[in-house]
């Protein structure tokens, strides 16, 4: 195992990635036969075949689909090697990278992480935003050290530590027919149209396996992939919308929309942090972590 190099990982998980040797190669600025000769050594090294080669390209056989995702692994661990140490000889005491959805974003994590970085000088957060299935993927593939998700399904192999509640409410017009009510229930608004976010969100699944539920389906009239967007089309009469009560208060304040507190039970959210060991995180993520679930 000692022969593995770090340079043959690399252009094994271009070639995956890209589905061909050639793209692989032109990827990382060397020649087609060098990639082969490569891929062909560590076919070798491990005795197993690792790529299936056709007329359409590459792609991993079960062999390779593991050395794929530890091969990611160990290059991203190289790049953080590098990336840390360099910044410690800048005087940065550590680095956490952070993925989380579009809720906690705009919701909570501002005024959690200004918390945490005035107590933590010398410490840098990296947030990305994304959507809750694509941030546990990134951290089942060591690829953030802290996610931030809605719910607590899906999280198998995971740990995972309550971070926030958040109310979902209902955002119409102030002309609308339900604008005038404090509270209702979600399918009450079934019956009117409805603007809705992108159907990988988790937000979207939860509104529509609610509506199942209820024996009804939603009447989308537009997708759209943030909160200020589905605000603004609500604004113009597209239809109503389910939002957090933190990003709509903001909305309907600059926009002049009604909020109507639903009263569902699922419209109370638990958001979750989720790590894969909490034992190995950096320093500086560990740090992070113990503050956000203070």
């Amino acid at each position: 195992m000692k022969r593995i190099d770090l340079v043959s990982m690399q252009l094994f998980v271009a070639v995956c990635e890209t589905g061909a040797i050639a793209k692989g190669a032109e990827r990382e600025h060397i020649v087609a036969s060098a990639v082969s000769k490569r891929l062909l050594e560590l076919e070798q090294l491990f005795g197993l075949r690792l790529l299936e080669r056709g007329a359409r390209g590459v792609k991993p056989t079960a062999a390779g689909e593991a050395l794929l995702f530890h091969a990611r692994n160990v290059l991203r661990g190289v790049d953080l090697l590098h990336a840390e140490l360099s910044e410690y000889a800048q005087g940065v005491r550590g680095h956490v990278r952070m993925h989380a959805n579009i809720s906690a974003v705009v919701e909570f994590l501002p005024e959690d992480l200004r918390a945490f970085m005035t107590a933590n000088e010398g410490i840098k957060i990296d947030l990305q935003e994304h959507l809750s299935t694509d941030i546990l993927r990134a951290v089942r593939e060591g690829r953030t050290d802290l996610g931030v998700v809605s719910g607590a399904g899906e999280l198998d192999g995971l740990e995972y530590y309550p971070y926030r509640c958040d109310q979902l409410v209902l955002l119409t017009r102030p002309d609308h027919p339900l604008a005038a009510m404090e509270e209702t229930s979600y399918v009450a608004s079934l019956a009117y149209d409805h603007v809705g976010l992108s159907q990988n969100s988790a937000l979207f699944t939860l509104l529509e396996n609610a509506a199942a539920e209820a024996g009804m389906a939603r009447r989308l009239r537009i997708h759209v992939t943030s909160f200020d967007a589905l605000c603004r089309m609500v604004d113009v009469g597209l239809g109503v919308g389910v939002v957090p009560e933190r990003v709509g208060s903001f909305f309907a304040s600059a926009l002049g929309l009604r909020l109507i507190r639903l009263t569902d039970n699922w419209a109370k959210r638990q958001l979750h942090i989720v790590v894969r060991d909490a034992a190995c995180l950096p320093a500086a993520a560990r740090l992070l972590l113990a503050h956000l679930t203070a």
